[in-house]
């Protein structure tokens, strides 16, 4: 999703107020007994929207009764599609949703709250509970998480001299500037320095230092003396050379981190398996530690939850199929097939959760991340964000003026 949330908020209000004039979409009014024989209609985006297909079969062995009818949609096409069949009253039974956009739909009153009795906070990572939460009610019930961690090669910091991972910002500067001066290596680290969606980057900065966007009471909160310090020492490695302040869209940081032009990055759990397929030479000569402190220690979450139609007549069965794909079985499976982090933490209690190094390190990372805020028009303030990174970035403006400027920007969005 990107740029389009309050016009889609617009198109969709209009047109679902068409379907309640005409009687267009929507459900009968009939809910269906989840023991019942139905079919349950699925939309799951990108990888997990074929992978999720393998489980349906397996499920439906279990449950003759139902039929899971699983629609792959790709991400780059998912927003519009779930815009479009938001607007005409045809949503699946079930959507995944990632947060960026979930607050939107909630906003439209398309998606049915979730039954917080059966799905539980206590059982979620925090941050992944959260990316479900619209002012007080839960939409979307946690499926699969992400967060970013640090990246590092090893093998170049002995070379530089340093035998362990960063664990604050003074000792992330100093390896990176030891990686150039002592490793022989192109860049310190990897950030982006503009471009859509720069703020991902920016966020272990941001949260790290204890900054934020908006704060729980709905303040802009985005030039506060956290958030500009931030920003300043995010800017500082592009001042001093320490990070690329060209990067083309599309960039693969996985073949420099595998050469060695950039010996840092923050990266996902997918990069674990993208450097162990793609880069077998390094094998051994690098580790992943959690983002390294200001204040503290905490990276953004990310992630998808599963969501209910609120005209959905099968929403018994919808709900006892999320259950699954949620339950600590569930998850643990969905692992084995996808690599996702599962959000039910018991799912982190045994096998290669439990045991592997590298997952931990997302283990603990996730217990302290955060969750941008769930707003209808997130792109839109992001943007803004992304736009203050790159007047820093790029030397046109100082933290200060460019978040101060943000800060306007945003609260014009936000009180619309």
């Amino acid at each position: 999703m990107h740029r389009a949330a309050r016009t889609a908020t617009a198109v969709i209000a209009a047109s679902t107020a068409l379907a309640v004039v005409t009687g267009c979409g929507g459900s009968s009014g009939t809910e269906v007994a989840a023991d019942a024989e139905q079919t349950l209609t699925v939309w799951a985006m990108g990888a997990e929207g074929e992978k999720l297909a393998e489980v349906a079969e397996e499920y439906e062995k279990e449950n003759p009764h139902l039929k899971v009818k699983v629609t792959p949609v790709g991400w780059d096409v998912a927003h519009q599609k779930l815009v479009s069949a938001a607007a005409a009253g045809n949503l699946p039974d079930i959507a995944q949703m990632g947060g960026s956009y979930l607050g939107e739909f909630a906003e439209l009153g398309v998606l049915e709250p979730v039954d917080t009795q059966r799905f539980q906070k206590k059982d979620f990572f925090p941050a992944g509970w959260q990316q479900g939460e619209v002012d007080g009610e839960v939409y979307g019930v946690p499926w699969y998480v992400d967060t970013r961690v640090l990246y590092y090669r090893t093998d170049l910091a002995e070379k530089a001299g340093v035998d362990k991972a960063p664990t604050d910002w003074k000792e992330l500067r100093a390896l990176a500037s030891a990686y150039q001066k002592d490793a022989g290596t192109k860049w310190g680290l990897s950030i982006q320095p503009s471009g859509l969606d720069t703020v991902q980057s920016f966020y272990p900065f941001l949260y790290s230092a204890g900054g934020e966007i908006i704060d729980e009471d709905g303040k802009v909160v985005v030039d506060s003396p956290a958030a500009v310090r931030a920003l300043k020492e995010y800017g500082a490695y592009f001042d001093k050379g320490l990070a690329n302040k060209s990067v083309q869209p599309g960039y693969d940081v996985v073949k420099d981190f595998g050469n060695g032009r950039v010996p840092m990055f923050f990266g996902g759990p997918w990069h674990v398996t993208l450097l162990n397929e793609g880069q077998p030479d390094i094998e051994g000569k690098w580790a992943v530690a959690e983002v390294p402190a200001d204040e503290a220690s905490v990276s953004m979450a990310g992630g998808s939850s599963l969501t209910v139609s609120k005209d959905s007549p099968h929403k018994a069965a919808a709900e006892e199929f999320i259950s699954y794909l949620t339950s600590t079985e569930g998850q643990a499976d969905w692992y084995e097939r996808t690599k996702d982090l599962p959000a039910n933490t018991t799912a982190w209690e045994s096998g290669a959760l439990a045991d592997d190094p590298a997952l931990k390190v997302f283990e603990k990372q996730m217990k302290t991340a955060k969750a941008s805020p769930t707003l209808a028009n997130l792109s839109e303030v992001t943007d803004k964000v992304d736009q203050a990174i790159a007047q820093v970035t790029q030397g046109k403006a100082t933290a200060e003026e460019a978040l101060g400027k943000a800060k306007d920007q945003i609260e014009g969005l936000v009180q619309k």
